[in-house]
């Protein structure tokens, strides 16, 4: 019912696409009608998600959250290319016999969650892969029938391997699919060698190695984990009841997941070592050449969230941004047509950390889709994946609409997912959990405290719930270029007795948690935050980027928020840096809904000590730690390395080499000077490869991990200026690390970076090292810290009591 108008709007489509050129999809490719690929319709996963009720299209739309994978298995194929053999999922869900990362320990070595109805192997297959058995006492998996959801009849399926389901079959991993790969016809079988695959780099490495699996991964493997309210008694053997579709993989260690084999001498190890369990760089794929993780966060009350973003979050479309599809072109009347209004005024939820994608919540979840590589025929087009060095262009949806029947697809799709968030993403109160009572006994006294606390101090950025601003001082359509002078005026008055005291009776009366987000969504400037400004700098979604089509014009209006102190990440000076304006410089706030079960906290789970434990206990003493540390800033980790630090630097943890074959080196920018070809061949070795080294331990990985390869420019002689300057500063390092003297250590190898740590500096896209600082409110740091005019501009706060601040532990408890 609901897909319906979805369907007919891209019916059309594709009987024009065959008029336009452009790469097509493998579903497009062989005709695949718009209405063969459907979303599921059994209700397979019932007791998930506390056994909420769902209806028939709210069955389909979690569905389509766990298992619709959009034909992406065809890119992750590709990874392991540009990840130099480290990325393989094929390795992740069929590991080598005794792997650590196999069924037995695989939640603890990896944080993913086993498939319930799965034993770990006890033979290979028929291909020799170790891949989970089904139980024989479940029942089939239901998405796995092809002749209900008939796959992508294309390449070898049909011959040399089965067609297969358009959802694939499951893995034995929840969130991960094996499709049979089209690309494994006689040829492919005949040189497959599995011991070989396992064992041997040089032949699971050759990049025209073709496996008999490929593996599709649904938008649940980042957002389902274990139930904060049902936990399983072993995370290892979770049933389904145990699990929520909607609460964040919180536990994946994505950095084992990327580098399946763990080789510290590897810098793309040590770069992704620098993901904590629980966060990844989005933008690591479709580089922005930012080193970036962010946390994978709970989506909660969805419904409150466009309450919220009906108040908080009007934006304007234009260009590519006014396609993304509305509730209003599926629905002809109800409270959710309330969020757009023709032609391109949209109210929106802003669901990436900078606020970026706001062009509606249908347009968020389906460009979700594209960034975990559906439609990546067209998607890779527009950048070197990983590597970078390429200028980067815009997908467009008009495109995706024309050549991609797995687009279209999503999008008639992605209305049902809605719907399911609307039911089902809800709360998951401590009091709900099992033994949480214990953690609660506060006395009314010291929650009403701690309610005041959290009025005076926390409630203007973490409650949906309001008081009206006077004329001049409010959020509420306060988008575009004047945002900043808007948000500051209502910072201003968020800081008089009028909104406070008016925010304390708000926060009084009995019905204020209800209907409650506890988060505006709004934009906070960083100068303000004083949190790391890499997710602030992030590029992808700027005016004529990758994500041009996901980003208002709103945002790619926003004015600079001004100068922001960072530490110098070696001589530890404060140092001022102008952010540059364009949509960014802010964070969007995140929501404190069930605060207790999310530790560690920050941008990057920066803040805390992660555990590993999803039990409730476990949670709690993830909380109390990271609370904690929020709270009082001196309880934060420190780094060792840099004097009067203001917190923690990623270091390597050993001595590595950064390695780029020659396959992968990107080609110049343009035509390159006599000085820039002659560093560049420099920086080959004898094979044609780029091999720097050796990297010395205790560097920071971000010093090379987040160089700029092309300057953000058009002009072709800015950008060829640019790439001579990396090149040659790149030559000038070889060059002193191939003078070291036989046995330097690490501290003499760190003295050849000494010399060129300014240049290098200079050439890096985000030159904000310490990972854990910022969010100071309520405590002495925030008035301590302020470095730069316009971080003094907020003015100062007052400090919460000791005795504030554990009261207001107590009241976070309850949300």
């Amino acid at each position: 019912m609901v897909i319906a108008r979805g369907i007919l709007l891209s019916g059309s489509l594709a009987a024009l696409a065959a008029c336009h050129g452009g790469p097509k999809d493998e579903a497009q490719k062989v005709g695949v009608r718009d209405d063969t690929l459907v979303q599921a319709d059994e209700d397979y996963f019932h007791e998930m998600d506390d056994g909420v009720t769902l209806t028939p299209d709210e069955v389909k739309g979690r569905n389509m959250w766990l298992v619709w994978s959009g034909g992406n298995d065809r890119f992750w194929d590709t990874m392991s290319k540009p990840t130099l053999g480290g990325f393989d999922l094929l390795k992740i869900v069929a590991p080598p016999p005794g792997s650590p990362n196999a069924r037995p320990t695989r939640w603890k070595v990896m944080g993913l969650v086993n498939e319930p109805c799965f034993s770990a192997p006890t033979n290979p297959d028929g291909y020799g892969l170790w891949r989970d058995t089904r139980d024989p006492g479940c029942a089939p998996d239901p998405f796995a029938n092809e002749k209900k959801y008939p796959g992508i009849r294309i390449g070898a399926r049909g011959t040399t391997v089965p067609v297969g389901s358009y959802f694939g079959e499951p893995s034995g991993i929840l969130g991960l699919r094996l499709f049979p790969n089209p690309d494994f016809d006689e040829k492919a079988k005949a040189r497959w060698d599995a011991k070989r695959y396992y064992s041997d780099a040089r032949y699971y490495n050759d990049p025209r190695l073709v496996r008999p699996y490929r593996v599709g991964m649904s938008c649940g493997f980042c957002h389902l984990g274990p139930s904060p309210t049902r936990p399983p008694a072993d995370p290892e053997k979770p049933a389904f009841a145990n699990l929520n579709s909607t609460v964040g993989a919180q536990y994946m260690w994505v950095d084992r997941l990327f580098m399946w084999k763990a080789d510290p001498s590897n810098y793309m190890y040590q770069l992704v070592s620098t993901y904590r369990p629980g966060a990844m760089d989005t933008s690591l794929v479709s580089t922005d050449n930012i080193n970036n993780p962010r946390t994978m966060n709970a989506v909660y009350l969805l419904g409150d969230r466009l309450g919220a973003a009906r108040k908080f979050g009007r934006e304007t479309l234009a260009g590519g941004s006014t396609k993304n599809v509305q509730f209003n072109d599926i629905l002809d009347s109800g409270p959710l047509t309330q969020y757009f209004e023709k032609p391109a005024t949209v109210w929106t939820p802003h669901v990436l950390k900078d606020g970026a994608d706001a062009v509606g919540a249908l347009g968020a979840l389906n460009r979700v889709y594209l960034n975990i590589g559906l439609f990546s025929e067209e998607w890779l087009t527009h950048f070197n994946p990983v590597v970078g060095g390429k200028i980067i262009s815009p997908i467009e949806i008009a495109t995706a609409r024309r050549n991609s029947a797995y687009w279209r697809a999503t999008e008639a799709g992605t209305p049902l997912t809605a719907l399911f968030f609307l039911k089902a993403a809800r709360p998951d109160p401590l009091a709900n959990a099992p033994g949480g009572a214990g953690y609660l006994k506060a006395s009314p006294q010291v929650l009403q405290r701690g309610a005041m606390a959290f009025a005076n101090t926390c409630a203007r950025c973490h409650s949906s719930k309001q008081p009206d601003a006077p004329a001049g001082a409010s959020l509420v359509d306060a988008i575009g270029p004047d945002y900043l002078t808007r948000f500051k005026a209502w910072w201003r008055w968020t800081q008089s007795e009028d909104f406070k005291g008016r925010m304390r009776a708000l926060v009084a009366r009995p019905d204020f948690r209800q209907g409650n987000y506890f988060s505006t969504d709004a934009r906070i400037p960083v100068t303000l935050l004083r949190t790391n400004l890499c997710s602030p700098l992030a590029t992808n979604a700027l005016r004529g980027n990758i994500w041009d089509n996901f980003s208002s014009e709103s945002y790619k209006v926003l004015p600079s928020v001004g100068t922001v102190a960072y530490q110098d990440p070696f001589t530890g000076e404060a140092r001022a840096y102008r952010m540059p304006a364009g949509g960014r410089g802010y964070t969007r706030v995140p929501s404190l809904v069930s605060l207790w079960s999310t530790a560690p906290f920050l941008l990057a789970n920066t803040v805390g000590t992660f555990n590993g434990d999803p039990s409730v206990a476990g949670r709690m003493a993830a909380f109390d730690d990271g609370i904690a540390k929020m709270l009082w800033p001196n309880l934060r980790e420190r780094d060792a390395m840099l004097p009067g630090a203001w917190g923690m630097v990623d270091r390597t943890t050993t001595r590595s080499k950064l390695y780029v074959p020659s396959s992968f080196i990107p080609d110049a920018p343009g035509p390159l000077d006599e000085q820039a070809r002659k560093a560049l061949r420099s920086l080959e070795n004898a094979d044609g490869d780029i091999e720097l080294g050796p990297i010395p331990k205790g560097m920071p990985v971000n010093l090379l991990a987040s160089l700029q390869p092309l300057a953000e420019s058009r002009d072709p002689a800015t950008i060829a200026r640019h790439y001579r300057d990396l090149v040659v500063l790149l030559a000038q390092l070889k060059k002193g690390l191939l003078t070291l003297p036989r046995g330097a250590d690490d501290a003499a190898v760190r003295t050849h970076f000494a010399s060129l740590r300014g240049p290098l500096m200079a050439l890096n896209k985000c030159p904000d090292f310490v990972v854990n600082r910022g969010h100071y409110f309520g405590t002495e740091e925030f008035n301590r810290y302020q470095r730069t005019r316009d971080e003094r501009d907020f003015g100062r706060e007052p400090v919460l009591s000791d005795e504030d601040k554990r009261a207001l532990v107590e009241y976070l408890k309850t949300l």
